[in-house]
């Protein structure tokens, strides 16, 4: 038997034949891509986002709110470069999914992704819609005090990844240091993408 996998690994190596990449201890990769289950969300222009738009692109999603004082606008910014740096790779969709509808409004929404970039997607939906949407795609939300005039929503700082046929394919982690905001790695979040994604 010993020999037998010494002659199966010497002839892998000579036919030039090696282990597939993995990818860093940031990612969360699923060999096996879980299908979504269908859903409904409202767009920043008030349009109806389904399952359908997530098909025919790799999608990135991030959960937020507009009165985010750090983690939503750090994330966003990382997310704009990401995107203009795949471009040339791989033409990628970027959802910031909002999971405070109680302020959140169509206009607000709007008004908020457009200082980062205009062609994300900032959907959402009562939470009767957006929580069970949110469980599906691997991350989770909480708000507490809610009825308080000011006050904050416990959310993934991770970020989702969806393939083409609308599976989750992927999660993004992200950086924990001490005294630090937790928010993901630009550079190691696209050489993971491109351990995942084949290229053009």
């Amino acid at each position: 038997m010993k020999k037998f996998f010494v002659l199966l690994c010497t002839t892998a190596l000579l036919l030039g034949c090696q282990p597939a990449p993995k990818v860093s201890e940031f990612a969360v990769h699923y060999e096996q891509p879980r299908t979504l289950k269908p859903f409904t969300l409202e767009d920043q222009h008030g349009a109806p986002v389904t399952t359908e738009q997530l098909k025919g692109q790799w999608s990135l999603l991030f959960l937020g709110y507009t009165h985010c004082p750090d983690i939503c606008p750090m994330t966003l910014a990382k997310l704009t470069n990401i995107a203009e740096q795949l471009k040339p790779y791989q033409n990628v969709s970027v959802w910031f999914v909002a999971v405070d509808p109680q302020r959140d409004t169509q206009e607000k929404r709007k008004q908020y992704i457009d200082y980062f970039n205009p062609d994300f997607v900032a959907a959402s939906a009562p939470h009767n819609v957006l929580f069970p949407f949110v469980r599906d795609i691997g991350l989770i939300y909480a708000i507490n005090n809610s009825d308080q005039p000011e006050y904050y929503v416990d959310h993934s700082a991770s970020i989702a990844l969806v393939n083409p046929q609308a599976q989750l394919a992927a999660i993004f982690k992200p950086e924990f240091k001490a005294g630090e905001v937790p928010v993901i790695n630009e550079s190691q979040l696209i050489e993971d993408f491109k351990v995942i994604v084949p290229g053009q």
